[in-house]
Formats: structure tokens, sequence, C-alpha cells
């Protein structure tokens, strides 16, 4: 891959795209959203205040860990993923700004400071951010090779990362970390729940199929540059 080659050679929009694929992915999501939605109106998920471990987590653990099995034992998923144009799927971190939510819901002390400003803020920057890169690889194809292109994803994974320990600290377990009425338990119920349940699994997994898309390319233009 040469530096003036466009990503779209390499990442044809309907790559992947047939109407099998469709239909599976649409039927996977539905079905997960179904499961999503039972978790949290039944509060499956959802601990007391003094219990440290917060189950909600394990609703992005498990299909995290789906993911990458499916990833690394799966040669046709792993073509599906490396074949998606890596400038949408950076494209779709735009909508991290709906983090806002958190902020407005800290204003109407529904959420705490301790989780509401780091995952708030966290989501609003690397959603204010995702059109900037994607300019950035539109004028030079080749910034998706480039460090601060997998900084911006590993900061986006990051962002979730402290919104978890964040969560979990202003959960009630930790009263001397964190104290008055308002804690995380709002999250652990629906609609709120859907957010670790459903929505963060899908950020990460777009994150890490564009990082695995850029360990291909520099893989590829590793001959190029001998």
């Amino acid at each position: 891959m040469t530096n003036a080659e466009p990503l779209a050679e390499n990442n044809p929009p309907d790559a992947g795209w047939h109407r099998s694929t469709k239909v599976m992915i649409a039927v996977g999501l539905a079905v997960w959203f179904a499961v999503a939605w039972a978790l949290g109106v039944s509060g499956v998920m959802t601990a007391n205040a003094s219990q440290p471990f917060r189950p909600i987590l394990l609703s992005i653990l498990v299909p995290l860990a789906a993911f990458l099995v499916a990833y690394f034992r799966s040669e046709r998923f792993r073509t599906f993923v490396l074949s998606q144009d890596i400038r949408v799927l950076t494209m779709l971190q735009h909508w991290r700004v709906l983090g806002f939510t958190f902020l407005m819901l800290y204003a109407h002390d529904v959420l705490p400071g301790l989780f509401a400003w780091p995952a708030g803020l966290g989501d609003i920057a690397i959603g204010f951010a995702a059109p900037l890169v994607v300019l950035r690889m539109v004028r030079r194809p080749e910034f998706a090779r480039s460090r601060a292109f997998v900084t911006f994803h590993l900061l986006g994974i990051l962002d979730f990362i402290v919104a978890g320990a964040s969560a979990t600290l202003a959960s009630g377990a930790f009263p001397a970390l964190h104290m008055g009425p308002l804690t995380s338990a709002p999250m652990e119920y629906w609609p709120l729940s859907l957010f670790p349940s459903f929505i963060v699994p899908l950020f990460l997994f777009v994150h890490l199929a564009v990082l695995f898309q850029v360990r291909e390319l520099r893989q590829q233009a590793s001959p190029a540059c001998r």
C-alpha cells in the first residue's frame, strides 16, 4: 500500500455485506438488544451497594470475549471485520457525543459527579475528535497507520475503562471515596443499563475492528518499506 493509495480500495463500502450477512447481523443485534432489555428490566445485573464487583460489568465483558473469540477462531468473521471501511468505523465514534446524557443526569441529581463527569466528558471528547481524525485520513490515507491514529482509538477504549472504574467507585461500595446519597446504581437498571449492556460493547467492537485493521495495514506496508 503506497501513501497515495486510497483507503477505499482496501475497504470497499459494500465489502462483506451480502444479504445473508445483513440478515445475520440484524437478527444478532435484535436478539442482543432483547437480552440487554431483559437484563435491565429484571434487575438481574444489580448488586447491593456494599458489593465491590458490579455484575453489570459482565454485560460488557461477555460480549467482548465473544467478539475476540469469533475474530481469532473464525476466518469468515475475521475477513468480514477486516473488510470494513476504516473511515466509516472511525466516524461511528462521533455518536459518543451522546455522553452528554450523563452530565444532564448529574445536573438533575440522578447520577453522582464521580461517575458522570469522567464518563460524560470522555465520551464527548472522543465524539468531537472522531470527525477530525476521519478528515485527516481523507487528506492523508497513510495516517491510518500512524501512532496518532492508534492513540485515538486506544483513548476511546481507555474512556470506557475509566467510566467502568468510576462507576464502581461511585456504587457505594467504597464510602471513603464517595459520600452522598447518589450512586451509580441507576446504570444497572433499564433504560440506563442499555449503555453498559449494549452501547458500550458495540463501540468497543468498532475500536477493536479498527485496531485489527491497522495491524494488517502496517504488515502490508512493511515489505514496501524494505
